[in-house]
């Protein structure tokens, strides 16, 4: 009984210093609301924090703290929210309650849902409803002035607006403030309906006529720059588009909408400026919406500046939101696989592959998956296998019909290599990549007429590739012995590489065949010298040549 008595007791005292600490933080938010003095409203928000732990289900502390803490930047329009929304469940009853949370719900731009809690506001107040009429005729003019208003809305604004003045004609000092904000709204939407109405008609100078004016007549910079940007990036005028939503980030650090424009355009028009979009995308996560999307683009920013680490975090980050997307596990494989964690990578891309959002797509993450099979594990089988599973996704892969084919080449498996080639180019006979591939197989098969006619039509689709000139021309020299031809190739991959140390290499032989001695001792004196940068050939190997050339004795 006696325990009883000391919780009841202490229950008593903890509600009567709520009382005490909610006074203390109503005197200094008013002080604030008029001194504007930092101090006072960090004394309202520590006495507002104190009464809301001794008391919590005092609903006026929720809602005047969100008030605050949104003011100071401290939580987002969407937490004050939710902070509001507690104290309507503490006291359905109390009309602040529902008149906060219309107004955080208009911050965010939620002119539906404010538009009810003020007329719940209005309904639990009665004749006594002046402030949240008003306060609903302001928002509806905010919410015309964001958009193309309709003729609902402006009865309603009106209606509103003259049943709130009617009864606040006792209140005086709200009068006059609620008139002064009013007036400043009005202003706003003149100079945005005269500047719609020349944007309607095209007459986009004069329409920025009128944004500047109102931006050197309105403290509403933000507004008319954003609606400044808007036109000049409708004219491809992207420089001075960045310049203007710049200006809107300037003024209010925390523009939403603005953060996504600057984010787009610059993406589509700067990609090189990723520290800029970094910094962007950071300032949208404050917002707490679409969190996993935007680390998910931080996780590819970070990969194009080389930040392995970061990169890997951001798209960790994206999976704790969203465990279950293939995109995001496919993006962490290749992050994984871009810091050599290949065991990872594997596990990532499986995932990714067992959700199968869509055939195509998961072809693509199997032809990601077998590469590190085949190239980092040695794991021909598996690599296989993935390989397999890809093209029965998608049948048309032509680029996983190659890597199976390569796979069959390194474990010089030359029939179903060479199969697997002729089914990329039935697949796809215009690309020149499956002859190219196809050709050294069938050269290695001693397949010699097939792999002739493959080279020329990989050269017909592709003349500027000089490693199918090369070849061609090996075909040639070793293969059918005419030197002649040969050296024709050869010199038509050096034209296009110039640095192509295996082509003088080549083309030397060539030239030796043909007698061409001088010719052949410029070419390996070519090939060596660049040899040197490239290591590619013996070096001993084209000195003795050189040498042999001028050897009498042979």
């Amino acid at each position: 009984m006696s325990e009883q008595v000391v919780i009841q007791n202490t229950q008593t005292e903890n509600i009567n210093c709520a009382k005490v600490a909610l006074e203390k933080a109503r005197e200094a938010h008013e002080r604030y609301l008029v001194c504007k003095n930092n101090n006072d409203m960090q004394e309202a928000i520590t006495n507002y924090i104190d009464a809301v732990k001794m008391d919590p289900t005092l609903p006026e502390a929720y809602y005047r703290l969100a008030s605050l803490m949104w003011e100071q930047g401290q939580i987002s329009v969407e937490t004050a929210i939710e902070q509001c929304k507690t104290a309507v469940s503490l006291c359905p009853s109390n009309s602040n309650a529902h008149l906060y949370t219309g107004y955080f719900m208009r911050a965010a731009q939620d002119y539906a849902s404010a538009e009810k809690e003020f007329k719940v506001a209005i309904q639990k107040q009665g004749f006594k409803s002046a402030r949240p009429r008003l306060i609903l005729s302001e928002s509806i003019l905010q919410k015309m002035n964001s958009g193309d208003a309709k003729l609902k809305d402006y009865l309603n604004f009106v209606y509103y607006f003259l049943s709130g003045s009617v009864m606040l004609a006792w209140d005086k000092p709200s009068l006059k403030m609620f008139y002064e904000n009013l007036s400043d709204d009005i202003c706003v939407f003149s100079y945005n309906t005269a500047g719609k109405f020349c944007e309607r008609f095209k007459l986009y100078p004069n329409a920025e006529k009128i944004y500047q004016s109102a931006i050197k007549n309105t403290p509403h910079g933000e507004i008319f720059y954003d609606k400044m940007g808007d036109i000049q990036l409708r004219n491809n005028e992207v420089d001075l588009a960045l310049d203007c939503y710049r200006k809107v980030i300037e003024i209010n650090p925390l523009n939403r909408e603005v953060l996504i424009k600057l984010v787009k355009v610059l993406q589509a028009n700067y990609p090189d400026n990723i520290d800029e979009v970094v910094d962007y995308y950071e300032r949208l996560l404050e917002f707490d919406i679409d969190t996993a999307a935007i680390y998910y683009e931080l996780g590819h920013l970070y990969l194009r500046k080389n930040d392995k680490l970061n990169s890997i975090s951001a798209f960790k980050l994206a999976l704790e939101i969203e465990p279950e997307n293939a995109f995001y596990n496919n993006s962490l494989g290749y992050a994984y696989t871009k810091a050599e964690l290949y065991d990872d990578a594997i596990e990532c891309y499986q995932k990714a592959i067992s959700i199968n959002p869509d055939n195509e797509w998961t072809s693509i993450v199997c032809q990601a998956l077998g590469a590190i099979y085949a190239e980092i594990k040695g794991n021909v089988e598996a690599a296989v296998s993935t390989y397999q599973a890809g093209i029965i996704l998608d049948p048309k892969n032509y680029d996983l019909y190659l890597s199976l084919g390569d796979t069959h080449m390194a474990e010089y498996n030359l029939d179903k290599a060479i199969r697997t080639y002729c089914d990329a180019i039935t697949l796809n006979p215009d690309d020149y990549r499956g002859y190219t591939k196809a050709g050294v197989a069938l050269w290695e098969k001693d397949y010699l007429e097939e792999a002739l006619v493959a080279y020329h039509k990989a050269v017909e689709l592709k003349p500027d590739n000089e490693f199918a000139q090369n070849n061609l021309g090996i075909l040639y020299l070793d293969g059918i012995g005419d030197a002649e031809t040969a050296l024709e190739f050869f010199e038509e991959a050096i034209s296009l590489n110039a640095n192509y140390t295996l082509a003088y290499f080549n083309a030397a032989r060539a030239s030796e065949a043909l007698g061409f001695i001088n010719d052949a001792a410029n070419y390996y004196q070519m090939a060596m010298d660049l040899n040197k940068l490239t290591d590619e050939l013996d070096d001993d190997d084209i000195k003795g040549r050189l040498f042999n050339l001028f050897n009498t004795d042979n």
